[in-house]
């Protein structure tokens, strides 16, 4: 009797934080500066759990979400902080990037990208919704994510995001932006890193 009242509690508990993801990423509420990022188990490309916590303490990060490697902006997103990772950890920082993916496509997008640092999965977008930038993808994108990576994809997508965090886990800056054809640019993050840098 106890063992069906969990799973009834936990199916509850689901659907509530499944209700208040939003539809459109322009309606996202995420974390602002100042906050901290929450507690989170993630998988590595092994499938390996890592504590994002522990993570954060190693050095200052620079966080970035993206949707999937699936996402050809994202490729290119991660490829161009591939690309200028060396200046970044000469500044002190690590860099760590977390997507819903299914942590057995991490490698392909490791090796595709020529990236070095840590691409992490978070399975069910637990963490995403945490930070409050996922919202809800229409059936046809999930089908579509789905063939695309065949495997089973969550129907929840991070508005991709680059946050910049001390070893505590706080947020100093983020730039977020609901058009996943606009990110960041690496000139404009290493001004950012070299600001923040003197602030820590």
């Amino acid at each position: 009797m106890k063992s069906k009242f969990l799973i009834f509690l936990f199916i509850f508990a689901s659907s509530i934080i499944n209700a208040q993801v939003p539809e459109k990423p322009e309606d996202i509420s995420p974390l602002l500066i100042g906050e901290k990022v929450p507690k989170a188990t993630l998988l590595d490309n092994k499938g390996e759990e890592v504590s994002l916590r522990d993570l954060l303490k190693e050095r200052p990060t620079v966080l970035v979400f993206y949707r999937g490697g699936w996402c050809p902006y994202c490729n290119r997103h991660l490829a161009s902080l591939a690309s200028t990772e060396l200046e970044i950890i000469n500044m002190g920082y690590q860099i760590v990037a977390i997507s819903p993916d299914n942590y057995k496509n991490l490698m392909p997008t490791i090796e595709n990208n020529d990236v070095k640092y840590q691409l992490l999965s978070d399975p069910g977008a637990q963490l995403i919704q945490e930070v409050g930038i996922g919202f809800k993808t229409p059936g046809m994108a999930k089908i579509f994510i789905t063939k695309k990576t065949k495997m089973d994809a969550t129907d929840i997508l991070p508005v991709p995001t680059v946050m910049v965090l001390n070893t505590s886990g706080d947020i100093l800056f983020e730039y977020i932006n609901p058009d996943y054809k606009t990110r960041l640019s690496e000139d404009l993050l290493l001004v950012v890193l070299k600001s923040i840098k003197s602030e820590l």
